[in-house]
């Protein structure tokens, strides 16, 4: 099987004619070796802070005097993201769900921003001869920085060092309707609802906000494949409006007292200059439009989050909290997914799904917009700021 080309012309491994043929579904199965977690890092105490930061705006040239204007909300928290915990936490519960499935594979954990970083677990999963791995990125949703960005760190961990053809990495795809996935979201909303209306707060006095990060819009038009029409907030803003969608139509099913409640999404967590347009409206903004709205609840679903890191601890839990109660409402924010027996069974579905080659039609998810590609078109969530670098696991010719 002749391989798929990437823009670059490096080699996408194990694409099938399926893909090549513009399915952009790997449907052959594929013998890994191991389990590769990739996820973005976080500071550990104090000291990690700003060399944390300094990772994170690598080549932006942000000086650390502004550098201190994030760090606060670490240091609020001891200098430690709840980050690093929650993957340990993740991959010792994909390692049990593997383990009772019988799947004999190992799980590495390589972070993009700190330690252990991607570079620790690629060399650590080479040297036990480890070297076909499938990667899950912890981020569900197709935009630079949640998709392609770790196509690129592992375009960068490989590339020109001892593991250049030697390790290859593929990518699990972006799984944001995935039912283990939204499963927590679901949850999470109906209890909270129930809980409102038992209280005796009206349906039409309670609103919901899905809540995701903000993103530059120029990154946001770019996201996902560039030959669908997806709206100015392009695949990622499309892809949490139809989850949010599927997630409110599910509770009303649930609890028919709840079709009364209306939801919006929202922004959250933008960092760019004031020039530059970021994806709107702001979660504190519209929590403070909510009383004029003759709301008097807000329940937040942090929608585009898969734990509870720091910017569910410190934008929701602390921030959108205090905005709430300036306004005088009622507050709840619904769990994330984290470590939910749905989500990581949910995680052991996907991984099993590229090992079989399972065909698309078989895929599990609950939108119209999935199941999401293995293997992306040309341009596909393309950070243009940066320029174009090569993306392992997965691009189209």
């Amino acid at each position: 099987m002749a391989p798929v080309t990437q823009l670059d012309s490096d080699a996408v491994p194990h694409a099938s004619a399926a893909a090549a043929g513009g399915a952009m579904h790997i449907e052959e199965g594929v013998g890994y070796d191991a389990i590769l977690l990739a996820g973005f890092g976080g500071p550990e105490g104090q000291d990690d802070v700003i060399p944390f930061l300094r990772n994170v705006t690598r080549g932006r040239g942000i000086p650390d005097e502004r550098l201190e204007e994030v760090a606060h909300h670490y240091r609020a928290f001891g200098g430690i993201s709840p980050i690093n915990a929650q993957n340990r936490a993740l991959k010792a519960a994909l390692e049990a769900e593997l383990a009772a499935r019988s799947i004999e594979l190992p799980v590495y954990w390589g972070n993009r921003n700190w330690a252990p970083y991607l570079e620790d677990a690629v060399a650590e999963a080479a040297g036990n001869d480890d070297t076909t791995l499938l990667a899950f990125a912890t981020s569900a949703y197709s935009s630079f920085s949640s998709c392609r960005q770790y196509r690129e760190d592992f375009s960068r961990v490989l590339d020109g060092t001892e593991f250049d053809g030697v390790v290859t990495i593929d990518k699990i795809r972006p799984f944001f309707d995935h039912p283990g996935f939204v499963q927590a979201f679901v949850e999470g909303v109906d209890d909270a609802v129930r809980a409102r209306l038992e209280e005796g707060v009206a349906a039409d006095s309670i609103q919901v906000l899905f809540s995701t990060h903000s993103i530059p819009i120029d990154d946001a038009k770019r996201s996902g494949p560039r030959d669908i029409e997806w709206g100015v907030g392009g695949a990622y803003a499309a892809q949490h409006e139809a989850v949010a969608a599927w997630v409110m139509d599910r509770v009303a099913q649930l609890s028919p007292e709840a079709a009364g409640v209306a939801w919006e999404l929202v922004y959250q967590s933008r960092s760019g200059p004031p020039t530059q347009p970021w994806l709107e409206p702001d979660v504190c903004d519209v929590i403070g439009e909510l009383p004029a709205r003759g709301r008097r609840a807000v329940i937040v679903v942090p929608l585009g989050f898969m734990s509870d890191h720091m910017e569910v601890l410190w934008d929701l839990d602390t921030e959108a909290k205090d905005a709430a109660d300036e306004a005088g409402l009622l507050f709840a924010r619904t769990p994330t997914p984290g470590v939910s027996p749905a989500f990581v069974a949910g995680i052991v579905d996907l991984i099993q799904e590229r090992m079989e080659g399972r065909p698309a039609s078989d895929r599990a998810h609950v939108t119209a917009l999935g199941p999401a590609f293995d293997i992306c078109r040309p341009g596909c969530c393309e950070n243009v700021r940066a320029g174009f670098k090569p993306a392992a696991a997965g691009l189209a010719p």
